[in-house]
């Protein structure tokens, strides 16, 4: 995730950072200003047309399409970026149900290897949910007094998710925790599912592709007849307003596909790898 200064006007109008969408759209914008610069030659130059031509109203389509393209966009960026907001309070909520989980078994038990195993295992959910949503390869990790072996071919948080309950009733089995605490726990571990399960959804349910394919058509179909009515009035200046035009709209697009799903690696997804780690110190600073 980027971080940056809210209140930095200059940088954010004159440096164009490497996630920036100015320089994804490059090659696109040249040649959209290519067939523009085209368009106009041969209506203004080459045809001649007149003014009176009806080409030149069909600037009355796109009057009466600005409206629509402009109610998609905002739909499109507002529920991805909802998703995005979404990703990040399940996130803060694993944060603050660690903390509560590594505060209430810091002073319930009294063992030390007790206490040492909850204290590499509770980050470790955290740390494998990173993973498990980037959907790289978690491997074998091996802990002081915590053999904690992951299978490949299984759901890696439910897992770790499973130790840790299973320790939580051995605990309560050997008599070192009541019923009324079990259940007190219980409910802090069953919150991390509830919050992996949350991830998931957003992370595999992505936004219907008709939506999102008809969009695209619609900017490109938009943009491509630009030039056929706006030659007339601004000649050879149709250039640079349909690149812009495109620039503006395209952008939207792909910011919305860029956070809709928030637990990859793109430059401003949620910083996940960050709050693990996090997690971990908190947590040991606990326990």
């Amino acid at each position: 995730m980027i971080s940056y200064n809210t209140k930095d006007w200059f940088t954010f109008i004159f440096r164009f950072h490497k996630a920036d969408t100015f320089r994804t759209l490059i090659p696109l914008m040249f040649a959209i200003g290519l067939y523009s610069g085209i368009i106009g030659y041969l209506e203004v130059e080459y045809l001649k047309l007149a003014d009176d031509s009806y080409v030149k109203n069909i600037t009355i389509m796109h009057g009466m399409l600005g409206f629509v393209i402009s109610l998609l966009l905002v739909f499109r960026t507002n529920t991805a970026y909802d998703r995005w907001w979404e990703g990040r309070k399940m996130w803060g909520i694993l944060v603050n149900n660690s903390r509560n989980l590594a505060i209430k078994l810091s002073v319930i038990l009294t063992d030390e290897k007790d206490l040492a195993y909850f204290r590499k295992l509770i980050p470790s959910y955290a740390s494998i949910l990173n993973k498990h949503l980037k959907d790289e390869e978690t491997g074998k990790q091996l802990f002081d007094d915590v053999d904690l072996e992951i299978d490949h071919h299984k759901h890696k948080p439910n897992q770790v998710a499973k130790m840790l309950f299973q320790k939580i009733n051995d605990l309560y089995d050997s008599k070192k925790i009541t019923g009324d605490q079990l259940i007190i726990l219980n409910e802090e571990v069953k919150s991390f599912t509830d919050i992996c399960g949350a991830c998931e959804r957003i992370k595999n349910t992505p936004i219907p592709y008709s939506y999102s394919a008809f969009l695209k058509k619609f900017i490109f179909f938009y943009v491509m007849t630009l030039p056929f009515g706006y030659a007339f009035s601004l000649g050879y200046y149709v250039v640079p307003v349909v690149v812009f035009i495109f620039y503006v709209l395209a952008s939207l697009e792909l910011i919305a596909e860029e956070i809709e799903d928030p637990f990859g690696s793109d430059a401003n997804d949620l910083p996940t790898h960050k709050i693990a780690e996090n997690i971990k110190k908190h947590v040991e600073e606990l326990i």
